[in-house]
């Protein structure tokens, strides 16, 4: 099958730009696939964080991408159509996640509908945004009404996707594992020492922080898990929201001596020295639609505490691949956590993540693709 895919990739950084990096491996180990991608995103006004370029010494690219879409320049959005149009595809992805893309892609499947026969398909990251409005709604859904065919990373994002489009070409798949980072094992007392970390128990805390990761509830928490256990929790993420209101609430908890924060973006060749330091990795979102992150844990092996939402609840396996709380709950996050270091029998729950990660493979999400394929008549 001939694939055009559309979507970021190296430079940015991101889970987005991961996914469609490793998406696009996988699918032309066994189709014929283009990959345009974009030479620059954001405006810096717009992007929350310090940059959206990816400062990895060990940077995950692919030299067949080309990189040719620039977010503000309307000439390369007409420019990457007219490829797909002459490479005549029978699929053409695209990712979705934020409005931000709604000019650029209803441009370039407008003109698609026109001149060529390419299905669509939509990779849903998010069918709306976290931090989403009536506006944002409405443009959301204009966008991926255009879409043919759709894939969700959870069950509760199918239904949201089929309510608000009327669609029912959508396959549920969870977000593959991304043990693409797991290059190879670090000795703990090593990964410790590079972070400057001492402590026996170690709770991770991973990511961008946004208000819907409910890093609050985590921070809450962990006076009850300090009564119980000895630990330390490692914050480490760029903050994408005032940071003060986090450091006030360490601050006024007492939590000054056992909290670390690492407030940046942590590049691709780091990412191992903070998992392999870990124990578990805690979840507290508040909102979730798929989660890397889950993905990213079970990669390395880690368990992980997550709110029982949306892909979180599908993906993770209580009591066995990690716990399953209730949101906005810090007691119930201590619970777990205590629990987890006093009395779970971690070698088997390590057996379980691995037999369960095998779900999770890549080459499920392109025989998801092919599938859609097999519906097209050309």
């Amino acid at each position: 099958m001939k694939i055009d895919l559309v979507g970021p990739s190296y430079p940015f950084r991101g889970g987005i730009s991961h996914y469609s990096t490793l998406l696009f491996k996988s699918l032309k180990k066994r189709h014929k696939v283009k990959f345009y991608s974009f030479k620059r995103q954001y405006p810096h006004f717009l992007y929350p964080g310090k940059t959206d370029k990816d400062s990895s010494h060990v940077p995950l690219r692919d030299a067949e991408i080309e990189p040719c879409l620039d977010s503000l320049n309307p000439f390369t959005w007409l420019n990457v159509a007219r490829k797909i149009v002459r490479d005549n595809p029978e699929m053409t992805l695209f990712p979705w996640w934020v409005v931000f893309w709604a000019p650029q892609f209803l441009t370039i499947i407008c003109i698609l509908k026109l001149f060529s026969k390419t299905k669509i398909l939509f990779i849903c990251h998010n069918i709306l945004e976290h931090e989403n409005n009536r506006i944002k709604d409405f443009i959301s859904k204009l966008v991926l009404s255009r879409g043919d065919y759709f894939i969700v990373h959870s069950e509760e994002e199918k239904e949201r996707l089929i309510k608000i489009t009327g669609k029912t070409q959508v396959k549920v798949n969870f977000t593959p594992t991304y043990e693409i980072f797991n290059s190879g094992e670090i000795p703990r007392e090593k990964a410790k020492e590079r972070l400057r970390i001492t402590e026996e128990n170690i709770i991770l805390f991973f990511g961008f922080v946004r208000e819907y990761k409910g890093l609050v509830y985590l921070i809450e928490a962990m006076p009850d898990i300090l009564k119980n256990i000895e630990a330390r929790l490692v914050i480490a993420g760029e903050f994408w929201e005032d940071k003060s209101h986090y450091l006030k609430m360490i601050k006024d908890l007492n939590l000054g001596k056992k909290v670390t924060v690492i407030d940046r973006y942590i590049p691709n060749e780091e990412i191992p020295y903070f998992f392999y330091s870990s124990d578990i990795v805690v979840l507290p979102y508040t909102s979730v639609t798929g989660c890397s992150l889950v993905q990213l844990a079970l990669g390395f092996n880690k368990p992980v505490v997550a709110s029982r939402i949306g892909a979180l609840a599908e993906v993770v396996c209580d009591q066995e691949t990690g716990f399953l709380v209730p949101p906005k709950n810090p007691h119930e996050i201590a619970k777990a956590v205590v629990g987890f270091f006093r009395d779970s029998d971690k070698d088997k729950m390590a057996e379980s993540i691995k037999k369960e990660r095998e779900k999770f493979s890549w080459d499920y999400l392109v025989e998801k693709i092919e599938k859609f394929g097999e519906l097209i008549d050309r």
